[in-house]
């Protein structure tokens, strides 16, 4: 075990883990975070999609040990009343249905459109590609993210 200082969601948070732990457990199981949500363990589905710095990533084959101060946002750190516009957006478009992946799928959406505010709909399937949707809204969810980015200006 080892203690690790984490920046979560703009807040420092210390937590004593074994240094392996992968991110999606140290937020669920030690910090009480549960909106990440766990799919496949393997990085190959996108419900457990946190932001690091800003960048979309995996948090489940995300070793706490690799994170050091990096800044990392979950789906509750988005935005303090659920008005981030990608957030807004999936709301006008009724995307979720069993809402299993929506976390994921909204955290890799606003990384993308914060590196790329206007993006294309092959821009936007490509970036979206990784986020699997067990109830196959995918046209719902590019309709949101272009409304996003509209948002953006």
């Amino acid at each position: 075990m080892a203690n690790f200082n984490l920046n979560i969601n703009g807040k420092p948070q210390q937590v004593d883990v074994d240094p392996s732990t992968p991110m999606l457990w140290v937020l669920r199981d030690h910090l009480n975070l549960v909106g990440t949500k766990y799919g496949c363990g393997i990085a190959q589905c996108g419900a457990c999609t946190i932001h690091l710095n800003g960048i979309a990533m995996r948090s489940c084959i995300l070793p706490v040990s690799a994170v050091g101060n990096q800044a990392i946002t979950t789906i509750e750190g988005l935005s303090e009343k659920g008005d981030h516009p990608v957030q807004q957006a999936w709301l006008e478009h009724d995307v979720p249905q069993c809402g299993y992946c929506q976390a994921g799928q909204i955290m890799n959406a606003a990384a993308l459109l914060k590196a790329n505010p206007h993006p294309t709909d092959a821009e936007i399937e490509g970036a979206m590609h990784g986020n699997l949707c067990r109830c196959g809204t995918y046209t719902r969810i590019k309709a949101a993210i272009k409304t996003a980015a509209q948002a953006n200006g």
